[in-house]
């Protein structure tokens, strides 16, 4: 049967689950009779859909409230143990891997070192980043006693750009890296012991990073804002629709002088040449300072930042001039930005940033503003993420649950492009003969 409008009653069904999941997942625990005006739905609406979720255990009873003169309204949640997504951060240093209930409360966590020196290329050997997975996976699921078949999904945050294929699934181009269109998710679907129907969601960090403020931080209450990872490199998210996914942007790759520094992407004149944390340490390194010998690159950035802004005593003036020029760049990368997408907000996350803080970033507004068109500029605020150098992997973890929601709080089929590993099929033929 068609709506009038094309929509089939199944499409209407899903998009008032998705509505009211949405709406108790932002603002429960909600009463049946504020879910109404809250969703646009009709009373006999939210009953059915109410009464279908809690019979599939999705949403549950949260205590009542008092009403006016009559019986106390029963709250409604959703029942964070009804699913769980796991969220993997694939850095600069290691791999991240966490599980997360419905609720965002985390059952387990485990990290895996990525080496730290030699080339970027053999610190992100695919077959070793695979293997870490792996087992980071499997790890954090027998560490929380959790079925896989709970799984809702598993969300990957890369550096890099994600291109989604019909026949192989999501595949990575991360030129800094030397990933060369390497399919992620068919090789994930290879090694990883999950059932075939579990979907991946493999996206750019910076995008990851963008859906975890946008849901649980500075960008709570904005209907627009680009976030910016900075890091080893810099990268951004520019979000339009708070409740829906971000678009990845190269921003770190936006030239800002022609014939610069040579970047690690191959180009010259990059911003990541000049603004990212690895670029910044070189050039503080080439006008005579010395970063502890040895060290990785956030003790290094530590360091930095204890000689320009020393508690007593003289700034080392290199260290200084540097960290000055950077927020220049930085500055005049984020006018662009603001020119380009007139966002209501910018927000700055990543390890680097937040390290970086509160103070430098004054700079960077100062000549952010600078830079912009005035009508823009004045409109848009800069701000420091809120919820850490993990929201990268928060925010995976988020892209099934977005899905999920949009789906009605049902899961979707495997697709069938992206067949099973063969040895997944065999094991499910043997279960079924």
């Amino acid at each position: 049967m068609h709506a009038k409008s094309g929509r089939t009653v199944r499409d209407l069904r899903r998009e008032n689950r998705t509505a009211v999941l949405r709406r108790l997942y932002f603002d429960g625990p909600m009463s049946r009779l504020k879910l109404g005006p809250a969703t646009g739905l009709s009373s006999g609406s939210i009953s059915n859909v109410v009464s279908e979720l809690v019979t599939e255990g999705l949403v549950e009873e949260a205590g009542s409230v008092d009403s006016a003169g009559g019986r106390p309204r029963t709250l409604l949640r959703i029942a964070p143990a009804s699913g769980c997504m796991i969220g993997v951060d694939i850095g600069e240093t290691r791999v991240r891997i966490e599980l997360f209930d419905l609720a965002l409360t985390e059952l387990a966590r485990t990290e895996r070192p990525l080496a730290t020196s030699g080339p970027r290329t053999d610190r992100y050997e695919v077959g070793v980043v695979v293997r870490h997975l792996r087992d980071g996976i499997a790890e954090v699921l027998r560490t929380a006693g959790v079925d896989a078949e709970r799984l809702l999904g598993v969300g990957v945050g890369v550096p890099g750009i994600v291109e989604h294929t019909a026949d192989g699934g999501a595949v990575v181009h991360g030129q800094t890296i030397g990933w060369d269109a390497v399919p992620l998710e068919r090789l994930l679907r290879e090694a990883v012991d999950l059932p075939p129907e579990v979907p991946y969601r493999i996206e750019n960090g910076a995008k990851t990073l963008g859906q975890a403020e946008m849901w649980f931080g500075s960008g709570r209450g904005a209907g627009s804002a680009v976030v910016v990872l900075f890091g080893s490199g810099v990268g951004a998210c520019v979000v339009t629709d708070p409740l829906g996914h971000g678009r990845a942007l190269e921003w770190g790759h936006l030239t800002v002088r022609v014939r610069g520094r040579r970047c690690r992407c191959g180009a010259q004149g990059c911003l990541e040449a000049y603004a990212g944390a690895e670029a910044l340490l070189e050039r503080w390194r080439e006008a005579g300072g010395e970063p502890p010998a040895g060290a990785d690159e956030e003790t290094a950035l530590t360091a930095m930042l204890a000689a320009a802004y020393p508690a007593d005593g003289a700034p080392d003036a290199a260290a200084l001039a540097v960290l000055e020029e950077t927020a220049e760049y930085l500055g005049a990368g984020m006018a662009d930005l603001i020119n380009l997408f007139q966002p209501e907000r910018i927000l700055v996350g990543g390890w680097a940033g937040l390290q970086l803080g509160a103070r430098f970033l004054a700079a960077v507004s100062d000549h952010a503003r600078a830079y912009a068109l005035r009508h823009p500029g004045d409109r848009t605020e800069i701000a420091l993420g809120t919820l850490g150098p993990e929201a990268v992997t928060v925010g995976a973890g988020l892209l099934p649950l977005v899905d999920f929601f949009a789906q009605g709080g049902r899961r979707a089929e495997l697709a069938p492009s992206i067949p099973a590993p063969a040895w997944q099929t065999a094991l499910r033929d043997r279960a079924t003969t």
